[in-house]
């Protein structure tokens, strides 16, 4: 089917690797390739061009899996890329974000749980279980240069960014707020450069952070 999402597991562990397939196959997605480890990962990736790639942070050899993120957020047309692992540290979850993640998930997330959270950072969304997210946005994080940042954003910005901060997609926010598409794209693009910010995942968080300072 045209519109399954094609993606890549990346594993150091085989009976992990061929888990997880069977479970995103019988969540409707196509998983075109696997691999074991970050050179092998890059690999694959020029081979079959997943749409996502499903990463451990822990890897036996070579590269880690932040490593290998940030090797593939680099790329031309990279694919999104989602982490599954067994740390629920924010720490790990920060420097996954950093790293171009979209996506953080927990090997013990139910199969459901899952494949949403994949069909999620699809759409363009971001997909962290709610009490990681909690803790991220619990650590100091210069509060005034927060602050600032947003004071520089329009007021329109400004509305798209709350959405954004929801998880909304961009088709999801033009419905909301009444304008195409095409126009919430160019508003993020320039709400992302005015907050000094990699991607809209960390411009959610920042403004995540500020409305929790603010009760």
């Amino acid at each position: 089917m045209s519109d399954q999402i094609r993606l890549l597991i990346v594993d150091d562990h085989e009976l992990a690797r061929e888990g997880l397939k069977s479970a995103f196959i019988r969540g409707g997605m196509d998983v075109v390739a696997a691999a074991k480890d970050g050179a092998e990962a890059l690999d694959m990736i020029a081979r079959h061009q997943p749409d996502l790639v499903v990463l451990d942070i822990r890897l036996g050899e070579g590269m880690d899996g932040l490593g290998v993120a940030r090797e593939v957020s680099r790329l031309p047309d990279a694919p999104k890329i989602m982490m599954l692992t067994l740390h629920d540290d924010p720490d790990y979850v920060r420097a996954a974000l950093d790293a171009g993640a979209t996506g953080y998930v927990l090997k013990d997330a139910a199969l459901d749980d899952l494949c949403e959270a994949a069909r999620q950072v699809m759409a363009g969304g971001t997909a962290i279980p709610a009490a990681l997210l909690s803790s991220l946005l619990s650590r100091p994080n210069r509060p005034n240069d927060d602050e600032v940042a947003l004071d520089r954003l329009t007021p329109r910005e400004r509305a798209v960014l709350d959405h954004v901060a929801e998880g909304m997609t961009n088709k999801a926010i033009a419905r909301q707020l009444s304008i195409s598409p095409a126009t919430v794209k160019a508003h993020v693009e320039r709400l992302i450069a005015k907050l000094g910010v990699a991607d809209r995942t960390q411009a959610a968080v920042l403004a995540t952070r500020w409305r929790e300072r603010q009760g």
